[in-house]
């Protein structure tokens, strides 16, 4: 597209979305879902400026939460180098060190268990951990994509996360 900007962009996916409705259904959704990632893109763009701004104001915790955002759109987007450094630069030891109760809670168990069970590429131990965390508190749907896909990295993945 030569338009100038991605607003113009992602306004004329949708326009275009529109139109295809009803002729062409799965056109529609293919532009509704090019929209998407741009908005989602400038999403991004404008978190991380929030996260500066905020970071210029000594707003740390703001600041953070800002760049949680930016890590949470970038993997949707499977951006996951950005994401990755994203949550490192928050990493878990800061979490540890912030709030010992962490150290053993069930959310650290269980990233400790996909971690090795990824690093063994052991499909079977991967999905065992995430029943068992999902059978005491569901799991929410950007969660389970995101399982999933890092699950389909292990080699000899066939099977269903659930």
């Amino acid at each position: 597209m030569q338009l100038q900007n991605k607003l113009d962009s992602a306004t004329s996916f949708v326009d275009a979305g529109n139109a295809y409705k009803k002729a062409d259904p799965q056109e529609a959704i293919n532009c509704l879902n090019q929209a998407i990632d741009i908005y989602t893109d400038m999403a991004i763009a404008h978190y991380e400026q929030a996260a500066d701004y905020y970071k210029g104001e000594e707003s740390n915790s703001s600041a953070n939460k800002c760049l949680l955002k930016v890590g949470h759109y970038s993997a949707q987007l499977e951006q996951y180098p950005k994401a990755v450094e994203i949550y490192e630069q928050l990493a878990i030891e800061k979490y540890e060190e912030m709030f010992p109760a962490f150290s053993d809670s069930r959310e650290l168990k269980l990233l400790k268990k996909l971690l090795e069970a990824h690093e063994e590429q052991n499909s079977e131990a991967f999905t065992e951990a995430v029943k068992e965390f999902d059978s005491v508190s569901r799991l929410d749907q950007w969660l389970t994509t995101m399982l999933l896909r890092i699950k389909k990295t292990i080699q000899g993945d066939a099977g269903d996360l659930k």
